[in-house]
């Protein structure tokens, strides 16, 4: 299979067009074609030479995600299931505008990207890993998720009768427009796995994501989640873009991060709070605590003051959530009046604090779950037997290589 043409960047196209005899203009028509008019063909791609197109055709493929599934919450909250190009699913959630919870204002439209298929670190009270790890995402796999959910933003907008009023964001251009207004202003790296585990491809991803010829996302606008590697977090903090950090902790002890989060016992709290120490130092910024609280493990009173000592001593804020339940997990979330009760003493203790009544509790939310949801649905369907009279066999049945699940579009 021939590698994403989005995994390149700039520099790399230069580079190949150079070796081809062709114009550096020609580079950056065609990232225009790619990312702000988010083309599916290089046919599309009209203004390049027709003999260019053939070559770009031999180099390199232009992958699209298809849509298998979408659920949509009350409060507009919106799940994506995609399958990728060889049968994996993976989920993006697009939550709409929120007072900030990572940035510097009000959000807009927040997208939250995975990173993985499945997940190797096995938070307990997490659907993502229930299946293990599969593979990680392309760097095209990973921002994909970006451009398939605006291209199916610009379809929406424009099959949208002429009486509908306008959104209150700036509508997506269609594909065929060149303006710059985007649906997406945010971008959480917080979906399925654990994403400096995927660290070289997540990289390329976001560079693209941000660049002024890609994306163009401000890097402050992007936030890189993780469960606690330790390591890594040293190496983004040396890193030259400004991306921001938000540590999943869930417990601010170590005997509560140890029954509920299996890194905690290869990276303790000593070493990931030395690692966003350096982080700090380094880019200056605010890290966000990510705190899911779950009834009977970390929502008791007693679970405060830790948690306050740990985030004044790192300059962080604090977003906790009501956890999500998991058909087959045990973890069920605490009261409202429990959790807003959590959130105010931590307020009192000095510790800048959200509370996310969070949006999408009835799109089964929880990362992976509808993931998991559709794949177990999808085994345990009888895939009927072909007919060998029939020339053309539906998709799903043996020998069409295609797997059993419902009729997407690509995206």
């Amino acid at each position: 299979m021939l590698p994403d043409v989005r995994q390149e960047s700039r520099d790399a196209l230069i580079v190949r067009f150079t070796e081809w005899s062709e114009p550096v203009y020609r580079v950056d028509q065609l990232l225009h074609w790619l990312w702000p008019r988010r083309a599916l063909a290089w046919d599309e791609m009209t203004n390049l030479p027709k003999a260019l197109r053939a070559r770009l055709a031999e180099t390199w493929s232009l992958g699209s995600l298809e849509l298998v599934q979408k659920q949509g919450a009350a409060d507009t909250t919106q799940k994506f299931l995609w399958r990728l190009h060889d049968g994996a699913l993976i989920e993006s959630v697009l939550i709409p505008a929120n007072p900030a919870l990572y940035g510097d204002r009000s959000d807009r439209h927040t997208l939250c990207v995975s990173t993985q298929v499945g997940c190797a670190y096995g938070c307990r009270f997490c659907a993502s890993g229930l299946d293990g790890w599969k593979r990680n995402l392309t760097p095209a796999e990973i921002s994909g998720q970006v451009l398939a959910i605006e291209r199916w933003h610009a379809t929406q907008t424009a099959a949208a009768p002429a009486s509908t009023p306008a959104p209150a964001s700036p509508a997506t251009p269609t594909p065929s427009q060149a303006g710059p207004q985007r649906l997406i202003n945010n971008l959480v790296i917080m979906g399925m796995g654990e994403p400096l585990a995927n660290y070289d491809n997540l990289l390329v991803a976001l560079r693209s994501l941000n660049a002024p010829w890609g994306a163009h996302i401000g890097a402050r606008k992007i936030t890189i989640s993780t469960s606690g590697l330790a390591p890594k977090i040293r190496q983004l903090a040396n890193e030259p873009e400004q991306f921001r950090l938000a540590i999943s902790l869930h417990g601010a002890t170590d005997a509560v991060r140890d029954q509920i989060m299996p890194v905690n016992r290869k990276h303790p709290l000593a070493d990931l709070t030395a690692a966003c120490e350096h982080y700090l130092d380094r880019k200056g910024k605010m890290i966000t605590l990510e705190y899911i609280l779950i009834a009977g493990i970390n929502d008791a009173p007693a679970q405060v003051q830790p948690l306050a000592t740990l985030a004044r001593r790192l300059h962080a804020k604090v977003n906790l959530i009501p956890y999500n339940s998991v058909e087959g997990l045990q973890w069920s979330r605490p009261p409202e009046n429990q959790c807003r009760a959590f959130a105010e003493s931590l307020e009192r203790a000095g510790v800048v604090t959200t509370l996310r009544i969070e949006k999408g509790h009835d799109i089964d939310a929880a990362c992976g779950q509808l993931r998991l949801k559709t794949e177990r649905e999808l085994a345990s369907t009888p895939t009927p037997a072909p007919d060998p009279t029939d020339p053309h066999p539906a998709p799903g049945s043996p020998g069409t290589g295609d797997s059993p699940s419902p009729s997407g579009s690509p995206l």
